[in-house]
């Protein structure tokens, strides 16, 4: 396996050096979102822009299942490949990437045959609607694109290309970018245009991976023969359900706040606190991109029993941690009003509104790193129970009471807590989790 790039021993810079283009990969993706949101509010309006958000649930919970399939996936796989199990490896890749394309077009079908009722339980308002269900159906049609994505994203980590999976996102991501402002500025198409560039910066990696892991052959995972292995598809499932349940977590919580939001401060504070959101993706990506680059790291030197190397990336990983979160939450308190400029006019209500609460929001950058990385590591573990419990406290259970309650306790300055405090709690149980399995996994 000597030729394999995880076999190798890991120092800090290598880790960085390793993990970097994941880190780059994951912002940039997170970028799709928020030049569509940028575009769509200024070419077209900030009702518009509230319209799509109201569609991100569906969109939440589809790229919640891609990663749970990439994620899951991609431990099993590296921890094969440790053991130098390597055609097991390649038959699982397979059958993985082949069931998200699947899943993929199911979930684009079975959206499109309902897709009014799923508008209008999710709350999208009269105002709303229209642009809401144009962007919706234009963007299920690339539903199988954005799983295949997702699924490279992770999978050329694991082959050992990161650098390539990061030019393909880039490319993918300027293509996008690109098309945004044609569609949405020169040709004046609107949400649609959104929506159509978005998909076809799926397609670049999409396709892309595609060609590469069906003709080379020579990198330590490519595809073979098709063999359908239920128990494996069972136990990526299971292995990755925390980054799952995070996302449809976060559908759950983006749904109850536009709810909240429309209640408070109407279709402009669902504008408002997309805005905010647009700005945690970007650091969120941050920290889950250094954990998706560390963790096939983790999973191949728990297979191949490397002690040593364990423990030194998992401290060190801790300590990166650690320290970027204070790095970008005093990044967030220096940047937002330019930021938040770029999508509304400086004293506009959704400016005042979002620059109002920013100040408490921005709490949570101090503590959603951790555990974040500490969800990952149990993932990297194959240990996809405890990851999904900490996943799921902090993304849901606390979160979910945080927004019912603090509202109803304090108001307005209640809704701004929510994440914060859940966030906060849910750091609390990523050390009692990394404390008490910390003997048998010997980091």
């Amino acid at each position: 396996m000597s030729n394999n790039p995880l076999a190798k021993q890991f120092t800090p810079l290598s880790i960085l050096k390793f993990a970097l283009p994941n880190i780059i990969m994951m912002v940039f993706i997170s970028l799709y979102t928020i030049v569509d949101g940028m575009f769509v509010s200024r070419l077209v309006n900030e009702i518009a822009l509230s319209a799509i958000n109201m569609f991100y649930p569906v969109t939440s919970v589809q790229l919640g299942i891609g990663i749970m399939l990439g994620t899951g996936g991609s431990a099993i796989i590296a921890t094969k490949l440790g053991k130098g199990e390597k055609d097991e490896a390649k038959q699982d890749f397979t059958s993985i990437v082949l069931t998200a394309g699947v899943v993929g077009l199911v979930i684009a079908i079975l959206c499109l045959i309902f897709i009014n009722p799923i508008l209008n339980a999710l709350g999208t308002s009269h105002l709303q609607m229209h642009d809401a269900s144009v962007y919706a159906k234009i963007l299920l049609a690339f539903s199988p694109m954005m799983f295949l994505q997702t699924v490279f994203q992770m999978f050329f980590v694991t082959a050992g290309k990161p650098t390539l999976g990061l030019i393909l996102t880039v490319l993918g991501g300027a293509t996008n970018m690109l098309l945004d402002y044609l569609f949405m500025g020169a040709f004046n198409m609107g949400v649609a245009g959104a929506a159509i560039a978005t998909g076809i910066g799926y397609c670049v990696p999409a396709i892309a991976g595609i060609i590469y892991f069906l003709y080379s052959k020579k990198g330590t995972i490519y595809f073979v023969k098709f063999r359908l292995h239920p128990k494996v598809l069972l136990k990526a499932c299971l292995n990755g359900s925390s980054e799952m349940v995070s996302n449809v977590a976060i559908a759950v919580t983006t749904f109850l706040f536009n709810i909240i939001f429309m209640k408070f401060w109407a279709e402009n504070g669902v504008a408002a606190i997309t805005m905010l959101s647009y700005y945690q993706f970007v650091f969120s990506a941050m920290f889950i991109g250094f954990s998706l680059g560390v963790s096939p790291i983790v999973s191949y030197k728990y297979g191949a029993e490397d002690e040593v190397q364990l423990k030194k990336i998992i401290r060190f990983s801790m300590l990166f941690v650690v320290v970027s979160s204070l790095l970008v939450f005093a990044f967030s308190q220096l940047t937002i009003k330019y930021s938040l400029s770029i999508f509304t006019d400086v004293g506009s209500p959704v400016y005042n509104i979002a620059i109002k609460g920013f100040a408490i929001y921005a709490i949570q950058f101090l503590f959603m790193g951790f555990s974040i990385f500490s969800s990952a590591l149990f993932t990297a573990f194959s240990n996809g129970v405890v990851s999904a419990i900490i996943s799921i406290s902090r993304t849901f259970i606390f979160l979910v009471c945080s927004i019912l309650l603090l509202p109803y306790l304090w108001g307005e300055t209640g809704v701004w807590f929510a994440v914060p405090i859940a966030e906060f709690l849910g750091i609390i149980v990523s050390i009692i989790f990394l404390i008490c399995y910390k003997k048998k996994y010997k980091y």
